[in-house]
């Protein structure tokens, strides 16, 4: 196809000005314009290339060598290197922003995460969510939106599912919604379980001396507490992965949108919660994930406090359960508890609070306990380990 292009004339001089024409765009959604049952396909969807892969990794302190190392990942059945999980959960998650939380006050937290199909470099992926429910909490305040989340890859194949909830306030004033265009995409439901899906692979043939031997199945005990030694200091970088990960949230990389807040959120951005939870997943990749074979799922995470550029954070797990091995895979499942903590170090924030650091921080006033202002997020995650 050929398109002809004349020289192109300026015209700026000769329009009148007129006041009345001006507009201006909005994204997201206040509490009202969710209705329960909708989905949304949302918009853009992103191709994957390698060098994607390999910075994602790299950036976010991976250890597992099946997401750096071709030859390893080729010895755990995979063509080539899958990309992190954390990777695909971002995508999904920010792809869904514009339609889902671009107005959000607050994330609430991640449930029944799973990971079920590796993604590769080429893949394409789409995210789309359905809205579960709509909670009002009262005239003037804002509401809980729980929304189920997925996304595909070109073939139209699931490669991750989650619940999330969020903070949404409700309709200004004299507000007009745009018209919202909702999808008639087949949406499956979850299910108490799912079915997940990696390559065969044989346990004899995977290489050995890239991973140390204190980090695998056997070498964990139910109870076990693992500080994991180095912290990671974000830098201003968080803006422009916030945007390559697709997540079109000002609060995360629009100073004067940030300046112009009220409240905890308010003054300089805050760092996108996805990225925090990437850094502190790799923090502790040495300790807990480097002898993982497959990233099973998460459950029941928050961000309990907010990070921004320049906070120094730091990461420590606890062993919760232990399944039995698969002969066939010579591997096993470990549930781990991860808990963040930022500007402090997590021995010293242990050794000052004890087992009210594993407590939730939602559970705190129920039972009568302070909130611990140096946690600053808190998950559960099952990753299938080698013995």
């Amino acid at each position: 196809m050929n398109i002809n292009s004349n020289n192109i004339k300026e015209l700026a001089q000769d329009i009148k000005f007129n006041a009345s024409k001006l507009s201006k765009s909005s994204f997201g959604k206040y509490l009202e314009d969710f209705e329960t049952g909708k989905i949304f396909a949302h918009p853009r969807g992103i191709t994957l290339n390698a060098g994607l892969l390999h910075d994602f990794a790299t950036t976010y302190l991976e250890s597992n060598p099946l997401y750096l190392n071709a030859q390893y990942a080729k010895s755990l059945g995979h063509n080539s290197i899958p990309a992190s999980p954390l990777l695909i959960m971002n995508i999904a998650l920010s792809l869904g922003v514009q339609n889902n939380s671009e107005k959000a006050y607050a994330n609430l937290g991640y449930y029944n995460m799973h990971f079920l199909k590796p993604v590769y470099a080429g893949d394409t992926l789409r995210s789309f969510s359905k809205i579960v429910d709509r909670r009002d909490r009262g005239e003037g305040k804002p509401g809980i939106i729980t929304l189920d989340t997925i996304a595909n890859n070109q073939n139209g194949e699931r490669v991750i599912q989650y619940t999330r909830k969020i903070m949404v306030p409700t309709q200004p004033k004299g507000y007009n919604p745009p018209p919202f265009s909702f999808s008639d995409n087949e949406f499956v439901s979850y299910e108490e379980s799912a079915n997940i899906e990696i390559p065969d692979f044989n346990p004899s043939n995977i290489i050995n001396d890239l991973t140390l031997s204190t980090t695998k199945y056997d070498n964990f005990n139910v109870g076990d507490i693992l500080i994991s030694p180095n912290g990671r200091t974000i830098t201003n970088e968080h803006y422009a992965w916030t945007y390559k990960v697709g997540n079109t949230h000002p609060l995360h990389f629009d100073a004067m949108y940030a300046a112009d807040l009220s409240g905890a959120m308010s003054g300089e951005p805050i760092v996108y919660g996805g990225l925090v939870f990437a850094w502190l997943l790799g923090l502790g990749s040495r300790d807990i994930s480097e002898n993982a074979v497959w990233d099973m799922g998460y459950t029941e995470g928050y961000h309990t406090q907010p990070a921004k550029a320049g906070d120094t954070i730091y990461v420590a797990h606890r062993v919760l359960a232990k399944e039995p091995v698969d002969e066939k895979l010579d591997a096993g499942i470990i549930q781990f508890q991860t808990i963040g903590f930022g500007n402090a170090k997590p021995a010293a924030i242990i050794e000052k609070y004890g087992e009210d650091v594993f407590i939730k921080e939602n559970n705190k006033k129920k039972l009568g306990k302070e909130k611990i202002k140096e946690k600053i997020f808190e998950i559960e995650r099952k990753l299938l380990i080698r013995k």
